[in-house]
């Protein structure tokens, strides 16, 4: 069975959105992209740190869901990372209320032994020194990596986020960090600065307008199902690059042809997220409403035209 390393936080966040409120629940990217990448037939483990206020139910949750959690460090007397966030009517923007980093301030990631030969890496967003300090604790070159990022870093640690996308296959960003990274306003031509630093393949999510795969002068283009409801979009961007990544590691294929079913395996996956508060939707899901999703997908999707 193929691995996957998942590198991101493990953490507790407290979400208000127009539908309402929240007080601590669990969250985190690593936790979002383990829960999405449980779908598939796959063998995965977090590397991460929690405080020892971390529930032990959390992390049975993980353990249920075959997340190996032996790279989960728990710090003695230590606080687990938290994020609270307030979104705007629209849920396309946010404010974020507070940000305590607790033990994530002097996070040493270590990647399990069983692990350092991994087929496929996601590297969460976090900062790009611990993203490169996974990379160079891996034995074997992983057929594929992929890293996730944010314009937090864009601002703050651009030098060492030019450094880690130098040693990455894919970059999965939404288009308002495209846009940042690049210096420019076409996704297009974005899409091409970005693949000049280093990533051959780059992902630019557009949330409820779906997602764009560049590589090369080639691209493709997946809609984000119309639902009913969104709820809560906190967790989405890392949902679908769970499902993404967990579909490579499942397929062996890293070719450009099945990464366009990786896209929408993620973005399946990821409408389901935004269906409740946090990870919610995730823990409850199961495989049937995935599959009959992904025929609604197809639906969507599919046309015959006569050329």
């Amino acid at each position: 069975m193929n691995k996957l390393l998942i590198v991101g936080t493990v953490a507790f966040d407290a979400i208000e959105t127009p539908f309402g409120k929240t007080d601590k629940i669990l969250g985190g990217a690593g936790t979002y992209i383990g829960l999405s990448a449980s779908f598939f037939n796959l063998q995965s483990a977090i590397v991460s740190v929690v405080g020892d206020d971390f529930p032990q139910e959390y992390l049975d949750l993980l353990l249920e869901r075959n997340i190996d959690i032996s790279g989960l460090e728990v710090v003695k007397g230590g606080k687990t990372f938290f994020w609270s966030g307030r979104y705007h009517n629209d849920l396309n923007t946010r404010d974020t209320l507070e940000t305590q980093l607790n033990v994530l301030a002097d996070f040493q990631p270590k990647v399990p032994e069983d692990y350092k030969n991994a087929d496929v890496v996601m590297l969460g967003n976090l900062h790009p020194l611990v993203q490169s300090g996974v990379l160079d604790q891996m034995e074997t070159k992983p057929k594929l990596v992929v890293l996730d990022t944010m314009n937090f870093w864009i601002d703050c640690a651009l030098p060492e986020l030019l450094d880690v996308m130098k040693r990455v296959d894919v970059i999965t960003i939404n288009d308002e960090e495209a846009r940042q990274l690049s210096g420019e306003y076409s996704l297009v031509k974005a899409a091409a600065k970005i693949q000049a630093m280093g990533p051959k393949y780059v992902v630019i999510k557009k949330g409820e307008h779906g997602a764009l795969l560049f590589h090369d002068l080639q691209v493709f283009f997946a809609p984000a199902l119309p639902l009913e409801e969104v709820f809560d979009p906190t967790g989405a961007g890392d949902t679908f690059a769970g499902g993404f990544a967990g579909f490579i590691t499942q397929s062996e294929n890293v070719s450009f042809e099945n990464m366009k079913n990786a896209i929408i395996y993620g973005s399946n996956l990821a409408s389901f997220c935004v269906e409740k508060f946090g990870t919610e939707r995730m823990i409850d899901l199961d495989k049937k409403e995935v599959v009959s999703r992904l025929k609604q997908f197809k639906s969507l999707t599919q046309f015959d035209i006569e050329l």
